[in-house]
Formats: structure tokens, C-alpha cells, sequence
């Protein structure tokens, strides 16, 4: 990400592509080593949580009728991409996790074997919408292990990841778009505590949380 005068704020992912948002409130995103303000999270409510699994709720139809094959093929190719930017993708969790980079590349390592491994993995859940709360510890790694699982057995996630450490996950979802993931399969949606209550509050969707 370019860095400019005032920080840049991180876009939603929803239905394919960066959504912007004016949300009320901002989440600075800091190096907890330097504590540079790197970059802010949009802290978003049930407005962006209701347009996410309306995207998501769209998409489902066409995503479970897929045969598995199809969507691990789909889920690799992510993996393969995923290899090519590792480099990106540990320093993203370095600069926002404060982790040596050796962990960081640990972390992105494990996370390019689950998606490369998606045909050999065990389908957790049924078709659906599913919402994934991240955490701290491993801002990619963990909301991915709930999300492959979910997607092979046919749902469709909406992952909200901590509004502190947001960039891997939502730079995974731009090459999800690169590697021709239906729109909706794969959506972010930032935020803290209102962006989990508008997800809880929607009907037809099951939070997990990573």
C-alpha cells in the first residue's frame, strides 16, 4: 500500500470489489513497535453488515451448486497467488502485529497450504452465510481456518477482521478477485463491536469466531 500524507483507510470488500464507506468512526491501524499510524479501519455497523450479506446472500445459489472440484480449484489458485505475494503478505502482518518476521512468514506459509490443500480438506457446515470474527493472534491464518472449511462445504463468508490488524485479510480478498472468486463468496466488513451485532442481528447468517 502507497503511503501518503494522511493515513489511508482500509475499503470493505463487498460483492467483488473495494466498497468505501463513511463510517462514524475510525480505528487507527499503528505499528505497536514504532506506533506510526500506518493506515485506519472504517468501524462500520448494521448498514455495511446488511449490504455484505445481501452481496453474500446473492452469490450463494450459484456458489453451492459448484461441484467441490470447482471450488477448491478456486480456492488453489488463491493459495498459488497467495505464494507469489508472500514477501507482501508477512510484512503486512509484521507492521501490524508487531511479529518477527520469521512468524509472519510462518503465518502466510500455513496459510498458502490450507487454500493449496482445499480439495483435501474436511467441509465444515452446511450452504449459507457465514460470518467470521478474526482475532490478534493470527489475522490471516485464523479467520481462514474457519473460512476454507465453510466454502468448501458451499457457504459464503463474510469475514470482520480485528479493525487493528485488517490488511492481509482484505489484500487476500483482492486476489480472490484476481483468481475469478465469484462476487460475494468472499467479503470483508470492518469494524468492532456494532459490525459483529449488525452480523448476529441478520437473518440466515452463523458467526463464528476465529
Amino acid at each position: 500500500m502507497l503511503k501518503t500524507d494522511a493515513p489511508l483507510a482500509i475499503p470493505l470488500w463487498i460483492n467483488g470489489h473495494a466498497y468505501l464507506t463513511l463510517a462514524p468512526a475510525f480505528q487507527d491501524v499503528r505499528n505497536p513497535v514504532s506506533h506510526e499510524v500506518l493506515r485506519r479501519t472504517p468501524l462500520c455497523g448494521a448498514a455495511e453488515a446488511q449490504k455484505a450479506v445481501e452481496a453474500a446472500h446473492a452469490a450463494l445459489p450459484l456458489w453451492c451448486a459448484q461441484p467441490a472440484t470447482a471450488r477448491a480449484a478456486l480456492l488453489i489458485a488463491v493459495g498459488e497467488a497467495l505464494a507469489g505475494y508472500a514477501g507482501h503478505f508477512a510484512r503486512l502482518i509484521v507492521e501490524e502485529t508487531g511479529k518477527e518476521t520469521p512468524a509472519a512468514e510462518a503465518e502466510v506459509g500455513k496459510a498458502v497450504a490450507l487454500l493449496c490443500g482445499s480439495l483435501n480438506a474436511k467441509a465444515s457446515g452446511a450452504p449459507g452465510v457465514v460470518g467470521i470474527v478474526g482475532n490478534a493472534a493470527a489475522p490471516l491464518l485464523d479467520p481462514l481456518g474457519l473460512a476454507v472449511p465453510a466454502l468448501m462445504a458451499g457457504a459464503v463468508v463474510v469475514i470482520k477482521p480485528d479493525p487493528e490488524m485488517p490488511s492481509a485479510i482484505f489484500a487476500l480478498a483482492e486476489l480472490t478477485a484476481r483468481c475469478a472468486f465469484p462476487g460475494g463468496v468472499f467479503s470483508i466488513l470492518h469494524g468492532a463491536e456494532a459490525a459483529v451485532d449488525g452480523l448476529r442481528a441478520l437473518e440466515g447468517v452463523s458467526l463464528l469466531f476465529a
